[in-house]
């Protein structure tokens, strides 16, 4: 399964938020730095409003949304890639994720202390940039001197990743993250095998206080952040109020919706939070329904109907026939698999077919 590490200064709300995305209690969230040191795994449901609809077409009561894995990771501290603060263990953790959560302190509040006295989201992620950048030029050092012995000896992958290394190093030295510079196809899968921190991609969860919730990207310092994400590829932003979230956990579906009403919002940011991140991941969702259950599927965007079909069980692959498909939008405006049939909506697709997110498949196989 693959992982999103939450990440960002001590004191911005990482660990509130993790437990507002598990639902738990389980990480630590106290007003004081580095108050998480060992990291904190958990298992997320993608929340997927297309499952409901779907069991009662097909008279199921058992719902299975898809689902991710969040590691709550220590905050990081300027001289981090030194050292400073544990760094070169939180750093490590941050390697091992396949993107990056990065809370932003978006909120004013005198009695939470800030780890630099002063509340300035922008500055505060090129701080965290800055260190990711550091460890990474140090790593790609090592790997170059590796990879030179290699190349001399007329390895001409070693040296296909230090002409990379050549081109990616200049950009970094002038203090931009990797998954900025400009890289053509063949290269943005190279650059994967030097697991850089600063080439993961990077969401933007602004921790907004709880007044402020309604404003969404208008509230000011969600404004410099957005602007910010300009120059970093456009990433992506999400708005929440970790507070208000972790508060949630305890309510009923009903009781949140009110509650939420009454800050003069309609949905939950970790909702928004966790979808996008799973977009972030590049996953999306097939969806299988029949009367046993509802259920998500989790793939990569750009896996094809066997390797599909492989994420339920590896026969499923092996031994991949054809498989049935409907998109959720017919099925749901036609009311049943017999009508979607019956209109030409169901087809039968082979192993070269392109999943799509929101295709309903029941897959054909030989055992």
């Amino acid at each position: 399964m693959l992982q999103a590490g939450i990440v960002g200064l001590p004191n911005v709300g990482k660990s509130t938020l993790f437990n507002a995305l598990t639902k738990t209690r389980k990480a630590d969230a106290q007003n004081y730095p580095f108050c998480t040191i060992d990291p904190n795994v958990g298992v997320v449901q993608v929340p997927d409003s297309r499952l409901e609809p779907l069991a009662q077409i097909v008279n199921t009561q058992k719902i299975i949304p898809a689902a991710i894995e969040v590691v709550d990771i220590a905050g990081l501290v300027a001289g981090a890639s030194k050292g400073e603060g544990l760094g070169n263990q939180f750093l490590a953790n941050i390697r091992e994720v396949d993107a990056i959560v990065h809370v932003v302190r978006c909120f004013e509040d005198d009695d939470i202390i800030h780890n630099s006295g002063s509340v300035d989201p922008v500055r505060d992620i090129e701080i965290i940039e800055t260190e990711l950048i550091l460890s990474d030029l140090d790593s790609v050092a090592r790997q170059r001197e590796k990879l030179i012995k290699k190349a001399r000896g007329k390895d001409q992958d070693a040296q296909t990743l230090v002409d990379l290394i050549d081109k990616i190093v200049p950009h970094m030295e002038a203090g931009h993250a990797a998954n900025t510079v400009k890289l053509d196809e063949d290269e943005l899968e190279d650059v994967k095998r030097l697991n850089l921190l600063s080439s993961k991609p990077v969401l933007f969860a602004c921790n907004v206080a709880e007044t402020e919730l309604a404003e969404g990207e208008n509230q000011p310092l969600v404004q410099k952040v957005k602007e910010a994400t300009k120059v970093r590829n456009e990433a992506g932003i999400c708005i929440i109020s970790a507070r208000v979230e972790e508060e949630l956990i305890d309510f009923s579906d009903e009781e949140a919706k009110e509650y939420l009403a009454d800050l003069g919002v309609e949905d939950s940011g970790v909702n928004q939070l966790i979808r996008e991140t799973y977009g972030l991941l590049g996953l999306a969702s097939y969806l299988t329904a029949g009367e046993v259950e509802v259920r998500a599927w989790t793939f990569k965007s750009g896996m094809k109907a066997p390797q599909c079909a492989g994420v339920i069980h590896t026969d499923f692959e092996k031994g991949f026939i054809k498989a049935e498909v409907v998109s959720y939008e017919d099925l749901i405006e036609l009311g049943s698999v017999n009508a979607a049939r019956e209109a030409g909506k169901y087809r039968l697709e082979g192993k070269d077919y392109l999943v799509v997110d929101g295709d309903v498949i029941l897959f054909r196989f030989a055992n």
